[in-house]
């Protein structure tokens, strides 16, 4: 695809949505995004967030992550440099031997050839087979329509490679359960249809399933129903997990208001308040007993407008304690915390 077709689709998608960010058309390129280390039950992981142009759909209404992409083209020696500065980083090679997971994402989808070049991606897998000899998962962010099913048999091939006999993981943007919520408020574009067949397809080869959640993504929605939305989007991940015998993950992520976004406007207007914690912990408890793991993201990735976190004056003891479920799967800590008010 010509790269004046993919800008048009960035900017057609931009306006959509009625956004007003600008884009980080100044990033050095040779520089990732932004990555950061985690705690999980599946131990240390690595999340990288690479240097590319902006997600092609940038039609969801809440999201400004393309806001730190760049708006024109990023070539593959460049996102190759930004690799290497992954692997050389110092804090990495510390590491490197203790790393289980690796998440890689481009705040759009890895999958697009478009707008994050295919060579890169084999040179990464490299990387990864020779410097990180333990890694037990590799998690790949993207949109549903970019993955090529033959172009991930061959992936997961060479990772079959390493050392650890690392497994594949796709991660995908699924946001809310409710149909009206998730596409027609929050403009995701998203099928349940078209996530099962994805599931389905991925089953055979044993790859994973990670699927971001938010909550209480739009405006005009209680804290009651923004829980309700979650557990049952826990019963419907559950249910497939196991009509389709695959491993799910659900990265639940509390709501902040994005600069630039509809939902900053709603906010400016007194109109949306973001969930509280000890709402996201009464929401995720709701996964004890099932068949998928949760993890609770509690980043605002410095995109927040002021006052727009979901992070509250008073709210270290209970992300320590969520951070301490991230690592454990100890539901009594989400109970413990559901009790607050």
């Amino acid at each position: 695809m010509d790269r004046e077709t993919v800008s048009r689709q960035i900017n057609t998608g931009f306006e959509k949505a009625n956004k007003s960010y600008s884009y980080n058309d100044d990033h050095d390129k040779s520089v990732p995004i932004e990555m950061w280390f985690q705690e999980s039950d599946e131990g240390l992981i690595l999340f990288v967030v690479f240097y590319s142009q902006a997600c092609r759909w940038s039609q969801c209404t809440g999201c400004n992550l393309p806001s730190k992409a760049c708006q024109g083209h990023v070539d593959y020696k460049a996102i190759i440099d930004q690799i290497n500065y992954v692997f050389s980083d110092p804090e990495v090679v510390r590491r490197r031997d203790s790393i289980c997971k690796v998440i890689i994402s481009n705040n759009g989808s890895i999958f697009d050839e478009a707008t994050f070049s295919s060579t890169a991606l084999m040179y990464f897998l490299a990387q990864l087979n020779i410097s990180l000899t333990n890694l037990q998962i590799l998690t790949i962010e993207t949109r549903p329509e970019y993955v090529d099913f033959a172009e991930l048999e061959f992936m997961a091939r060479a990772l079959a490679e390493s050392e650890a006999n690392t497994q594949l993981e796709i991660a995908i943007g699924f946001e809310a359960l409710d149909d009206e919520i998730r596409n027609d408020i929050f403009k995701k574009g998203l099928s349940r249809s078209g996530f099962e067949e994805l599931v389905g397809q991925a089953a055979p080869y044993g790859y994973r399933i990670k699927c971001y959640f938010m909550q209480k993504p739009v405006p005009g929605l209680s804290d009651d129903a923004a829980v309700d939305d979650i557990k049952n989007a826990i019963d419907y991940l559950s249910q497939i997990s196991e009509k389709f015998k695959v491993k799910i993950n659900m990265h639940l992520n509390p709501t902040f208001v994005a600069r630039g976004t509809t939902l900053e406007e709603a906010f400016l207007k007194n109109e949306y308040t973001p969930p509280r914690l000890v709402d996201v912990a009464r929401a995720a408890r709701h996964g004890r007993d099932k068949p998928i793991s949760i993890f609770i993201g509690l980043s605002d990735e410095g995109l927040t407008v002021e006052g727009g976190s979901f992070i509250r004056d008073g709210d270290e003891e209970i992300i320590a304690d969520l951070e301490q479920f991230n690592r454990s799967q100890n539901y009594d800590i989400l109970d413990w915390l559901a009790q607050k008010t």
